[in-house]
């Protein structure tokens, strides 16, 4: 297998793929599925929502474009499988940390606490409108 690689590398094929917008097209978008893949150890606290959907449906579409042009480009469709996977993580962080408690609980507050202060905030209006009444 590594002699027909190897032949395969010497011939006009190769030069002809290497020189091609098959390979350095993927090659160029790999920054986006690396630089997704960075960013799954940073904070949820700085994920666009809005960014992350749009980079994954990007990908998503690029990923059956690659697969159906002639002839397929394995690299380019391996490069938005990529991203697509790294985006789909970053959105589930991003929907646990903004809407399902994970911003709650990595700052140690409860619902009861926000409760509390804010019933407390009411009542205090509520006693200083009844004594400007009076």
């Amino acid at each position: 297998m590594a002699s027909t690689f190897f032949t395969w590398l010497r011939s006009p094929a190769s030069r002809e793929y290497f020189f091609s917008t098959h390979f350095w097209g993927p090659v160029a978008n790999w920054g986006l599925p690396l630089a997704a893949l960075a960013d799954l150890r940073k904070d949820e606290e700085y994920i666009s929502g809005t960014m992350t959907t749009a980079l994954m449906c990007y990908s998503l579409v690029f990923m059956r474009f690659a697969w159906r042009v002639q002839p397929r480009n394995y690299l380019l469709f391996a490069c938005h499988f990529t991203n697509a996977s790294a985006q789909s993580i970053q959105e589930a962080r991003w929907l646990n940390y903004w809407h399902y408690g994970g911003r709650e609980k990595k700052l140690g507050v409860t619902i009861e606490d926000v409760a509390d202060k804010a019933t407390g905030k009411v009542t205090e209006a509520v006693k200083a409108a009844q004594e400007l009444k009076k």
